[in-house]
């Protein structure tokens, strides 16, 4: 065999022993088709030491991780599914699950390719679920995955999801959505509210780990109660500076938050990175499926051109209002204006799972101490919704409760700005003795 003859065969034993890698390595990106990054769009499900970072899938080192991408299509068609990826070293065999589908493909990619996986069809618009799992490797980890590439005509009317790190939304965009109730105060008290009521349920299995129910909101501060770890709750109370800044540490004197007082088992401090100011909270066992009251008050002090702000809580099984804490804040002398209540997630890590909460029993009280119940509301969501990186929220009413609902890539949501009226209780406001209050 002539030298040409013999080089002809050898290449042709390569492609044959080697045809993702050769493939992979010719792949390019389709017209028409998606970039998904994982870094804003997988969660790793189950898992050891794999881990979603910035730039994508790492650490992947056990056949029991399962690594999960979503994606939302906003009509049925055909999807070709492909990843950017490398082999660090050996050999792997990876599958990918979607539609009913699974693909698997042994690879030894050293260096970042983009490799075909497979063509599913999406019957119906909505989110896709894309699951990634190692089956075998012969090096430290199965692969380093940076990206979800789709095309077809599952697209052909768009798709949702976190599409950049531009202004930090690949955390942003793990987190989910965050959704709100905006408050329609009776027009007899809307510029004079002292007080305002509020009650919180958490449907059983809705208390997902790093959600924030807030009852209370405002425009100096917010209000409710979060789950801070499998064994921390928490009823947390703020107040941000009207001086603008991250950095608590920055904040002058003169705009300050003062404390003034706080309940017996209240830890207080300062907080950061989403504007500054002072913080409060107390540890507190709370459950899913009891309900639990909020109350705000606000007293103006126009000679200092300051508010007094004061938060209670109370178990309606337990039957007394704890004091949580009561701030001074500077150069604000008003009642309480925009109030609200939102749902949030404020760990990446659990943005694949849905939270819902139940707000219920509104009641605004004026300067005078006239009662006014609040059964209207305008449902609104925040940027990551209003940019169309995410489409899993929805709020609405449920009888005499408005709800709200994020996260977990569900399908239904509600469009932002619908405003929404609850059935009244028909009975008459929580009886109050605020002169014995703590």
């Amino acid at each position: 065999m002539n030298m040409k003859k013999f080089t002809f065969f050898l290449l042709a034993f390569q492609l044959l022993i080697l045809p993702v890698t050769f493939a992979g390595s010719r792949a390019e990106i389709e017209p028409g088709s998606i970039t998904i990054p994982l870094g804003g769009n997988a969660y790793v499900e189950k898992g050891g030491a794999a881990r979603i970072k910035d730039q994508g899938l790492t650490n992947w080192n056990k056949a029991s991780d399962v690594i999960a991408i979503y994606f939302r299509t906003e009509a049925a068609g055909t999807a070709n599914l492909s990843l950017k990826m490398r082999i660090p070293e050996g050999n792997s065999k990876i599958s990918l699950s979607v539609a009913g589908k699974t693909f698997s493909k042994e690879l030894n990619n050293a260096e970042i390719q983009i490799i075909p996986l497979g063509k599913v069809e999406i019957k119906t618009p909505g989110y896709v679920k894309v699951e990634l799992k190692g089956i075998s490797k012969t090096g430290q980890v199965f692969a380093e995955v940076s990206d979800l590439l789709v095309s077809g005509s599952a697209l052909e009317k768009g798709a949702v999801y976190v599409k950049n790190n531009e202004g930090g939304y690949f955390h942003w965009g793990r987190r989910g959505p965050s959704v709100h109730l905006n408050y329609v105060i009776p027009a007899e008290a809307a510029k004079k509210v002292e007080w305002f009521y509020n009650e919180i349920m958490v449907p059983t299995g809705e208390d997902k780990q790093g959600t924030y129910y807030m009852a209370n909101g405002f425009s100096g501060g917010y209000f409710g109660m979060q789950v801070n770890s499998p064994t921390e709750r928490r009823v947390l109370f703020s107040i941000w500076s009207p001086f603008t800044t991250d950095d608590p540490k920055s904040i002058p004197d003169s705009m300050k938050i003062v404390l003034l007082k706080k309940g017996n088992t209240t830890k207080t401090g300062e907080f950061g990175n989403e504007g500054s100011g002072g913080q409060s909270y107390m540890l507190y066992p709370w459950r899913a499926g009891k309900t639990y009251a909020f109350l705000t008050h606000a007293q103006p002090n126009p000679a200092k051109n300051t508010t007094t702000y004061t938060a209670y809580f109370k178990d309606l099984e337990k039957g007394d209002w704890q004091l949580v804490a009561s701030f001074d804040r500077p150069q604000s002398a008003v009642y309480l204006n925009g109030i609200y209540s939102f749902l949030e997630n404020f760990s990446p890590p659990t943005g694949d799972q849905s939270r819902r909460g139940d707000y219920k029993n509104q009641w605004a009280i004026d300067a005078s101490g006239k009662w006014h119940e609040v059964t209207d509301v305008v449902f609104t969501a925040d940027a990551t919704a209003r940019i169309n990186y995410r489409k899993d929220y929805t709020g609405g009413t449920d009888g005499t409760s408005f709800y709200l609902k994020n996260c977990g890539f569900f399908n239904d949501f509600t469009p932002i700005k619908t405003p929404f009226h609850r059935k009244s209780t028909g009975k008459t406001h929580p009886e109050i003795d605020f002169n014995k209050l703590p």
